[in-house]
């Protein structure tokens, strides 16, 4: 028998496990783009990590071997939507987490009307409804060719492919306003005068003694 398989990581987590700033920035990003676990973000980053290694790689050799790598990842980037035709490789090491994130097949599928929320877009691309091209794919974080963007969809055997599903319909609430009711105008009231309850005594005649008229 031969050496036993050598299983390799496809990707590094964070060095250190506990920063409360990573922690939150991590969460938002997570909740955003409807992903399972923080594991599919590592993987994402060291994806990254990795264009960006090898760019400065081939950024400071001068060899022709160098030129030729550094086409072939111009247009690995390109295919991907994530450089125009006319980048260097200056412009590998401006890439953010957020580009790649914006090509993966979950964020893309959304955003194409498919799926009212992140979570559905990855429940329709897990349970095996959705295609690319002429393949299906199961695969959330499937980073989309550029060639391949408009041929998104869903499979014409699937009940989803309906679009009056009732998953794929957004409901639209409707309020009517209620006209406001005509208040009658009612005659004013005669306000009656009340009379006080105690008559106010007469003033007392002046008498003085001895004083006489």
């Amino acid at each position: 028998m031969g050496d036993p398989r050598k299983f390799r990581g496809k990707y590094s987590g964070p060095a250190h496990p506990w920063q409360a700033a990573r922690i939150e920035e991590e969460s938002i990003v997570v909740r955003e783009y409807g992903m399972r676990t923080k594991r599919e973000l590592w993987k994402v980053e060291s994806k990254l990590k990795g264009f960006k290694n090898q760019a400065k790689r081939l950024i400071a050799l001068r060899s022709e071997q160098a030129k030729l790598e550094g086409k072939q990842l111009l247009g690995r980037l390109n295919n991907l939507g994530l450089l125009p035709v006319d980048a260097v490789l200056d412009d590998v090491l401006a890439l953010t987490l957020k580009n790649l994130l914006d090509r993966r097949l979950q964020t893309l599928l959304l955003k194409k009307g498919f799926a009212k929320t992140p979570l559905q877009s990855r429940q329709f691309i897990v349970h095996e409804h959705v295609f690319v091209g002429k393949k299906q794919v199961c695969s959330p974080c499937y980073l989309v060719p550029i060639s391949e963007e408009g041929q998104i969809g869903i499979i014409a055997t699937s009940s989803l492919a309906n679009p009056e599903h009732p998953e794929r319909v957004t409901k639209k609430v409707i309020h009517e306003v209620k006209a406001p009711a005509e208040v009658k105008k009612e005659a004013p009231k005669e306000v009656k005068k009340e009379e006080p309850k105690h008559k106010p005594v007469a003033a007392k005649k002046e008498h003085k003694a001895g004083e006489k008229k």
